[in-house]
């Protein structure tokens, strides 16, 4: 298979909202997210995107088909729930971007799609020249959690690998619901930074 990307920026992403939606919701319903998600709060959560000049989308295709995708905006240009615990610490936010999802569906992994996801995030923050940080967040999850699948690996070696480190002083909770859930609960996330 011949996979081709492109790197898309703010309004740019429009023509691909509804593909990188059901991508999200489509990955995201798998552990550790196991996210119940649905179009209407996928579009309205992506209009972040949409509305800041210095996002961007990094697009995986098989031929037309969006396999993968991967995004980013200025911390700045974030929700009040990703800004808050770097403002409690006293971080400049406007000098952090944000890494969001990276999504890739399971028969296209294992063939270094995910590296090439951080290294074009990377260098579009240093194209901007005003950032001295990126970061990312996960969901916080216990070990023995019960829909924990039993071949499941955590991707802390592989941040890790590419530079990220762990700050458990810097989390949040952001709510959604799960599909074994009824209604939307919190969940705690915490963030893994590299200084650039």
């Amino acid at each position: 298979m011949k996979l081709t990307t492109q790197t898309v920026q703010g309004k740019q992403i429009r023509p691909y909202l509804e593909d990188l939606a059901r991508l999200r919701i489509l990955i995201f319903r798998n552990y550790p997210y196991l996210y119940d998600g649905s179009m209407d709060y996928e579009k309205s959560y992506l209009q972040t995107y949409l509305q800041s000049d210095d996002s961007l989308a990094v697009l995986v295709f098989d031929g037309h088909e969006l396999v993968g995708a991967s995004t980013g905006v200025p911390m700045s240009d974030e929700s009040e729930e990703f800004r808050r615990p770097f403002e409690q610490q006293g971080y400049r936010t406007d000098e952090i971007f944000y890494f969001g999802e990276s999504v890739l569906k399971k028969d296209y992994r294992g063939r270094g799609v995910y590296r090439i996801f951080f290294k074009k995030r990377e260098n579009h923050v240093k194209k901007l020249q005003r950032f001295s940080m990126v970061c990312f967040c996960a969901v916080e999850r216990p070990d023995h959690h019960p829909l924990r699948p039993d071949h499941y690996q955590p991707l802390d070696p592989i941040w890790k690998k590419f530079g990220y480190k762990k700050h458990p002083e810097l989390h949040t909770t952001y709510s959604w619901k799960e599909v074994h859930e009824e209604q939307e609960s919190d969940k705690k996330m915490s963030f893994w930074l590299k200084r650039l």
